[in-house]
């Protein structure tokens, strides 16, 4: 994986490695742990130079069909979590067919990132609301789901 990381060696800025943040519902920033958590990512690799941040995320599957929601979160808590941060450049980083999809955030456009979220959020909290978890088959059906009552568990 050589080619692929060692560009990430010449960005300047402080490193953090597997960087944990969380916030509360209200969006506010929390510990990783705190039992108020609403949501929670750890970043694998965030370069912090200035008022700029470079994210990484280390993938090892296919990159057939990359999702960058992922992305979008880790930058909104960035956002939150760093404040002096208002541009991000984020990517995921598939090592094994050294893929590498882009993202750029700004800090401006944080109402816009959150709306992406806001269907699943919604949908979310009627969930809860009803105590109601339709079975929503994935990728993770196969080997990764604890719910081994599900129609669709190891599927």
């Amino acid at each position: 994986f050589k080619k692929s990381v060692d560009p990430l060696l010449d960005i300047p800025g402080t490193r953090y490695i597997e960087y944990k943040m969380a916030l509360k519902a209200d969006k506010t920033p929390c510990d990783f742990d705190d039992p108020e958590y609403w949501v929670r990512g750890i970043v694998d690799l965030m370069i912090v130079d200035k008022d700029t941040a470079f994210i990484v995320d280390y993938k090892t599957g296919k990159s057939s069909r990359p999702d960058p929601k992922q992305l979008k979160l880790m930058a909104l808590m960035t956002f939150v979590h760093i404040p002096e941060v208002n541009y991000i450049n984020a990517a995921l980083l598939f090592l094994m067919n050294n893929v590498f999809i882009e993202e750029f955030y700004k800090r401006e456009d944080i109402d816009k990132y959150w709306a992406v979220f806001e269907p699943d959020l919604r949908r979310f909290a009627h969930s809860h609301q009803v105590d109601w978890w339709p079975a929503n088959p994935s990728g993770l059906c196969r080997r990764h789901c604890p719910v081994d009552t599900c129609e669709f568990y190891g599927g």
